[in-house]
């Protein structure tokens, strides 16, 4: 249980830090003391109210790959405490489970990587680990490459203080990594069965049409923007925008609100809201996804106008060296197959896949992480059990892809 302990105890310490978005409440640091005690460089890239920690250590020449371990110490509000069978910031270890806001999502993975990279210091192989591992390999060969970490306390929040201010400063050091695994909780059942190779896009819109305000019992006199957009409202929930791929799902066009009215049952409002979202695949880009939906509304009205946001572009990464590091890994580890999945939301991977350096390849992501149940929840929780082998296979995807 050596290594379920050092995880346990750091993912406890980390819970411990009300970390609320955008707060960090002293995790980085406590990070931070524990990578810099086993040979990294420490930085600190702080921007407006986010702590964003920039840890890199070379191993050999250094003239290997690069990796990046990648996450959040922000986590979401509480809800109600009173609905929480214990203190959301105590963590509670009882039959089995780890208990408290962030033990899945994700302050579990951060220190699981912590104390695998404490673990590949000491150049332990198999010889060092627990009784989880299955198939154990030979010992690892020397290291030649970098290691860094890229943590931040705005991934719950706005998402711009964060990793893109990171990478931004990074892009202007000419600094790019080669591969990148997000300790995102990516498992559904148990460690490791399901790691996301991608996400959708997510292009959300903030949809105006203008009427003529007035009296309901002069409709001769007003222009009703509810009436205008019903018909273009079906007609855009009624687009096919494309048949998915291998990777991806069609994308998805969904209503998430619909405002209009002043109150009262007399009068025709002067306009309607609607906002919207897009969840799409690389079937699609953000500019064509918008000039279809122009092309839908002017074939009901003109009088209308759109706010576009792009949350992040989609990202795939296809199977190569860091698939089969992880795959492999992971069958090492817990004698399992892994489906690479495309499913889900949005991370912190969207940015660092399309690291903005002119000329240089995408960095290929993966999110691979605890089990993901109870993310955002009351009582939130992983299995004390999912810490060891997570532990172990984000060591040996280090090993594999930076062993000469």
């Amino acid at each position: 249980m050596e290594v379920t302990n050092r995880v346990l105890d750091l993912t406890c310490a980390l819970i411990r830090a009300r970390s609320v978005t955008p707060e960090d409440a002293g995790c980085q640091q406590l990070i931070a003391d524990r990578l810099s005690a086993i040979g990294f460089r420490i930085e600190f890239l702080n921007a407006s109210d986010v702590t964003n920690l920039w840890a890199t250590r070379q191993f050999g020449s250094g003239e290997g790959p690069h990796l990046l371990f990648a996450g959040h110490t922000d986590v979401v509000p509480t809800g109600p405490v009173e609905q929480w069978s214990s203190d959301p910031f105590e963590p509670l270890v009882s039959d089995g489970k780890l208990q408290g806001r962030g033990a899945a999502d994700m302050k579990s993975s951060l220190a699981a990587m912590v104390v695998a990279m404490e673990r590949l210091e000491g150049n332990e192989g198999a010889d060092a680990m627990d009784e989880v591992r299955i198939n154990p390999p030979p010992l690892p060969p020397p290291l030649n490459g970098t290691v860094s970490f890229l943590i931040t306390s705005d991934e719950e929040g706005p998402a711009i203080h964060g990793t893109r201010h990171v990478i931004d400063v990074l892009n202007d050091r000419g600094v790019v990594p080669t591969y990148c695994v997000v300790g995102e909780p990516s498992s559904s059942h148990q460690v490791g069965d399901v790691v996301r190779c991608g996400r959708r896009g997510s292009l959300n819109g903030r949809l105006r049409i203008r009427g003529i305000q007035g009296h309901v019992a002069y409709p001769e006199d007003v222009l009703n923007p509810i009436h205008t957009a019903m018909p273009a409202l079906a007609d855009l929930a009624q687009t096919v925008w494309d048949n998915g791929n291998e990777y991806y799902p069609p994308t998805s066009f969904q209503i998430s609100n619909i405002h209009a009215g002043t109150g009262a049952s007399n009068v025709v409002p002067g306009e309607a809201e609607v906002l919207f979202n897009f969840r799409f695949n690389t079937e699609q880009t953000e500019e064509r996804l918008k000039a279809k939906v122009h092309a839908i509304l002017e074939s009901h009205t003109t009088e209308f106008d759109i706010e576009w946001t792009l949350s992040g572009p989609p990202f795939l990464t296809r199977q190569g060296k860091l698939t089969e590091a992880v795959t492999h890994s992971i069958q090492e580890i817990t004698n399992q197959t892994t489906e690479l999945s495309t499913s889900g939301g949005t991370s912190d991977g969207r940015f660092i896949s399309h690291w903005n350096q002119p000329g240089s390849n995408r960095v290929e992501v993966v999110e691979l992480g605890p089990t993901n149940a109870t993310i955002h929840k009351i009582d939130e929780q992983i299995g004390v059990g999912e810490l060891s082998p997570l532990t172990q296979i984000y060591q040996h995807i280090a090993q594999k892809l930076l062993s000469q």
